[in-house]
Formats: C-alpha cells, sequence, structure tokens
C-alpha cells in the first residue's frame, strides 16, 4: 500500500478533548475520528488493526469449539419483557419505536436474543452443549462517554453464550472460556489481571472480568501478593477483626448541634469512628432502605443491591431522607420507630457503647448496645474492601491498583433459559432447563487498551500480531532514478507477501520518520543514501530503536526473520 494513496491523516498536535494516551494517539496516528460524543468512524489504518483483533478472537473461540453467529443489532422489546429486563436496564438502553409503534432496543448485550434463537433450532441433549457466539456492534446511552473508545455509546463485541444439559457441562464450557482468554490477551500482547467480579445486571451465581492494569482504568482492584486472590472492588471480600466487647453503658441523649459528618462527630466525641453507627438512606427500586455500617468503613453499593435483590439502587434524595426519619440529613439511625427495611453490615453487632444518630434535629444517641438498643433483623456484608484490608483467604495484606476491563465471563445459571422458557428433552424425554453461560470482550477498548500497555513519547508501538503493517517502508529517494529503485523495494516486499505500507510522499525525512513512530509497527526500513550509494537498507525496530543495516538481497529473509521472532514472543 502507497502512502500516497492511504489516508492517514496524522497530527502533531493533541486534540483538545483527549485526556488518556490512547484517545490522543488514535487521533493523532490517524486510526479514528470522532463523529460525535461517544461515537468514532475508523479510518484505514485503524480498521485493519480492529480485523486483526477480531480474527485472533475468532481463531481462538474457534479453536474453543465455539460457532459463529449473526444477530440482529435491533431486537425486540418482547424478548426483554420475557426475560424481565425491559424495565430494569435502566436509561443506558437505547428504546425506540418503529411506525406501527412496536417497541424495540438497540441492543447494549444480546443474552436474550440468543436465548430465542437457541429456543428456535435446538429441541434434544443430543443439541447440546452448544456455545453461540457473533462479533457485533452494541450501543449504550452512557451517561458520560469518555476516554475515547475505552466507553463510548456504540461499540464492537464479541459476546459468546453457552447451552449446557447440566452444572458439569457448564463448568467445561466455563473454563473453556476462560483459557480462550488468557490466549487472546496473551496473543495481542495484553497482561491482563483475572479477577473475582460482581454479575451485575447480567444475573448468574459466578464471573470473572480480565483486568489490564491501568492508571486510567475505571475499575479498582483488590490484590493478595502472598496467595494470589484477585477482586473487583465491587466484589471484594476481606477478612474482619473485631474489637473486644466493652461492658455496656446506658443509652442516653447528647446533644450534637450542627454536627453531622462522621468526622466532625469523631472530634465532638473524641472518640475513633468506628464506634459510629452510619445509617444513610437508599431508595431500593423507589422504595426507602436504610443501610448501617460502622463510621470507619464505606458501603459497597454493589453488594448492597445484591443483598436487597434489587434491581435499581440510588441514595435517597434529602426530602425523602426527611420525610422518613422526621430529621434534618446527618442524623438518621437505627434506634427508631419508623417502618423502614434496614440492612446492617456485619461489623455492627460487634460495637459497644455506639453512638448514632437519635433521628431528632441536633440529637445522637450515644451508648448504644446492638440488640438491646434495636433489633438486627438482616445482615450481610456491605463494607467497601479498601487498600491495606486482609486478604480473605491468608489473612494478608492486600493493595489496590487500577484496571481497564477487556473480558468478562458469567456463569448465567438459569436466569434465561427459565424465564424465555427454553427446554430441551433429557436422555428420558423430560423437558430439562440449559443452563447458560456468558463470556464477553469488548473489542474497540481492547484495541485503546494495547495502546494504553503500548506506547512511548513518540506514539504507539504495536505488537506485531495486531499491528496494522509489519513494515512501514520510508523512501528518501528525489531523483526519478532512486524513487524507480526505491519502487523495486517495494514491489519485493509485496510479492514476498510482507504486510508493507510504503511512504512515498514527496515530504522531509524528518516528517516520514514522525509518522513511522507515531503510526507504530513494528519495523521501519528506510531506502536512502545508505542504500543508493552503498546498496545497504537500514531497518529499525520500533520497541527497542535496535537499527541494522542489510543488502537488499537479503532483506525479504532478514525481515521475515524478525517477525517471526516478534511473533514469538506472544
Amino acid at each position: 500500500m502507497r502512502l500516497s494513496r492511504y489516508p492517514v491523516p496524522t497530527l502533531k498536535e493533541d486534540p483538545s478533548d483527549a485526556v488518556v494516551a490512547s484517545h490522543r494517539l488514535m487521533i493523532r496516528a490517524g486510526l479514528i475520528r470522532k463523529e460525535s460524543a461517544g461515537m468514532y468512524a475508523y479510518l484505514p489504518l485503524g480498521l485493519r488493526v480492529l480485523r486483526k483483533i477480531i480474527e485472533i478472537i475468532r481463531d481462538e473461540m474457534d479453536r474453543a469449539g465455539a460457532v459463529e453467529f449473526l444477530m440482529p443489532e435491533l431486537t425486540n422489546a418482547d424478548l426483554w419483557k420475557e426475560s424481565g429486563r425491559w424495565h430494569t436496564m435502566g436509561p443506558e438502553m437505547i428504546r425506540i419505536k418503529d411506525r406501527n409503534g412496536l417497541e424495540y432496543a438497540l441492543a447494549p448485550t444480546h443474552e436474550e436474543a440468543f436465548t430465542a434463537m437457541v429456543r428456535s433450532i435446538v429441541s434434544s441433549y443430543r443439541d447440546l452443549p452448544l456455545n453461540a457466539y457473533q462479533i457485533n456492534t452494541k450501543f449504550r446511552d452512557e451517561i458520560r462517554p469518555r476516554f475515547g473508545v475505552i466507553r463510548s455509546k456504540e461499540f464492537i463485541m464479541k459476546d459468546a453464550y453457552s447451552f449446557d444439559l447440566d452444572e458439569e457441562g457448564l463448568e467445561k464450557s466455563y473454563q473453556a472460556m476462560r483459557v480462550a482468554y488468557r490466549n487472546i490477551f496473551r496473543r495481542m500482547g495484553l497482561e491482563t489481571i483475572p479477577v473475582e467480579a460482581d454479575t451485575g445486571t447480567m444475573g448468574g451465581s459466578q464471573s470473572e472480568e480480565f483486568m489490564v492494569p491501568s492508571a486510567i482504568g475505571e475499575e479498582v482492584l483488590l490484590l493478595c501478593e502472598k496467595c494470589g486472590y484477585r477482586a473487583n472492588q465491587e466484589k471484594a471480600d476481606f477478612r474482619r477483626t473485631f474489637p473486644s466487647a466493652e461492658p455496656p453503658e446506658n443509652l442516653k441523649e447528647v446533644s450534637t448541634p450542627n454536627i453531622r459528618t462522621i468526622d466532625e462527630l469523631v472530634s465532638f466525641f473524641n472518640c475513633d469512628a468506628s464506634k459510629f453507627l452510619k445509617s444513610i438512606i437508599y431508595l431500593a427500586d423507589g422504595k426507602p432502605v436504610m443501610a448501617v455500617i460502622s463510621g470507619d468503613r464505606e458501603i459497597n453499593e454493589h453488594k448492597l443491591k445484591r443483598a436487597l435483590g434489587a434491581s435499581e439502587l440510588e441514595l435517597a434524595p434529602d426530602h425523602i431522607v426527611e420525610d422518613v426519619t422526621r430529621a434534618p440529613v446527618g442524623f438518621a439511625g437505627p434506634i427508631n420507630d419508623f417502618n423502614i427495611r434496614t440492612i446492617f453490615d456485619a461489623s455492627i453487632r460487634h460495637i459497644s457503647n455506639g453512638i448514632t444518630g437519635a433521628n431528632k434535629k441536633d440529637v445522637h444517641f450515644a451508648g448504644v448496645t446492638p440488640g438491646r438498643d434495636f433489633t438486627i433483623s438482616e445482615e450481610a456484608d456491605i463494607a467497601l474492601a479498601i487498600d491495606g484490608d486482609a486478604c480473605p483467604k491468608c489473612g494478608s495484606s492486600m493493595s489496590t491498583t487500577r484496571g481497564i476491563e477487556v473480558g468478562h465471563i458469567f456463569k448465567l445459571g438459569y436466569k434465561y433459559s427459565m424465564s424465555m422458557n427454553l427446554t430441551v428433552l433429557d436422555k428420558n424425554g423430560k423437558a430439562v432447563h440449559p443452563i447458560m453461560g456468558c463470556y464477553g470482550i469488548g473489542v474497540n477498548r481492547t484495541m485503546a487498551t494495547i495502546i494504553e500497555q503500548h506506547h512511548d513519547e513518540r506514539g504507539i508501538i504495536w505488537p506485531v500480531s495486531v499491528a496494522p503493517f509489519h513494515v512501514w517502508m520510508v523512501g528518501l529517494g528525489k531523483s526519478e532514478e532512486e524513487i524507480a529503485r526505491t519502487d523495486e523495494i517495494y514491489e519485493m516486499l509485496k510479492k514476498a507477501g510482507i504486510e508493507v505500507i510504503y511512504d512515498d510522499r514527496p515530504l522531509s525525512p524528518g516528517f516520514k520518520f514522525g509518522d513511522a513512530d507515531m503510526a507504530g509497527c513494528p519495523l521501519r526500513i528506510t531506502v536512502g543514501k545508505t542504500y543508493f550509494k552503498e546498496g545497504n537498507i537500514e531497518i529499525k525496530r520500533r520497541g527497542s530503536g535496535e537499527m541494522e543495516t542489510c543488502p537488499k538481497e537479503e532483506l525479504v529473509e532478514k525481515i521475515k526473520e524478525i517477525i517471526a521472532s516478534e511473533f514469538g514472543k506472544y
């Protein structure tokens, strides 16, 4: 491919709205252009990378025994209503009506569509197991698209859905996908950390995320270096220690004028934050609930949502808090006579002589004894694990790091096969529901994440497996003869099957070298004075900067040798 006929509109300056490396470099290297907020067009160079990522995914999915389908991106609302998710997916799902008033969704995911499709083509246990996948466009109306294609409204996803006769079969399908995902990301040159994760709106009993460590990651990971425990903070557990019980004091009211926050209370009472019973009012599926936790911890809203069995969870607005507690915000507590569902963290029953809001303006209770002064009706782990907490498995101190999620696998169980009445006949002729798994990879996000891990101050450094071209050839000839001799080398490389883009533009060497570094192809070969005078062609490795020369006659074999050695790293 000649660069004079191949649009690679590189930029010398960073775009004003790009704050992370991948977004800046994808724009500057001419891979993408912004269409509107959260929507991007892929230019030829970027599309080549995207397709290589897709082919790696497709190859490993096929090796794992999955079979490829292609589903409509527009899904009928009736399917979502069958599963019960039409009203629980939230505003991120884009809903539309056609001219006849029929409702549809621009699919953010395809559990319902695949379940309905499989329902129409399988009937017997002989048809299982089945792992069906697609690589297709998804849509989510993100409230805050950011970081370029890392969080966008329109994106490409590989989503797969396994259907098995029993849990033993699901376990085999799940493990096959775990292996496939490790192979996929390894081949792309990505270092990933698999972590335990929350199943969220997808449902199911178990899930695992594949995270790429990154300072820009939106996810916080808890890691134990001693035993290898890994978990997303949304899911992470930790080992607790509790203070010894103290002799109970009498319950008493204390005037606390305009003292509401934990920090203010700690200063006022001159005690540790762990003495306080922090009570927070939420709306769970529109109904007020109270969550109570010790003052030194924060509530993990994912755990709380799971404990409540809620589809939607949000902090209650001030007027709801005041209506429920009959007091201003900051004075809520579990010692009350109002009828509200209350979830207590596991820390609460171990607090001695605690302090909590009295549900009166400017008043708190001191000397609080759980069990005596209020009943713990529902108890759950709703605390957020943080840096330094003890590992739930071995007790060692855990550390935190941030990560970008590139893949997620779920054991869905029977959530969709039962709600959508997918059945097959077992060996005894009895109708049974298959058990399902779900496995997703964000293709665009993976592309950006590769750049986050592989770049320097000059631009992108593509792993050879996903590079748009293996060789970026720079021609510096000026005369007709020099240009003709350079063209011969280009034709020779093409004939040898080498992926090469040839910068034949009449521009300065510095400009051409800058574009080559920005685009990040593994090898840059320069046909210039050294070749025209001495017969040697310069080869430079983008990653290490290592340079060498070789004659034209040896160039093809030398490039193939280097490319093969680069592939060997992955």
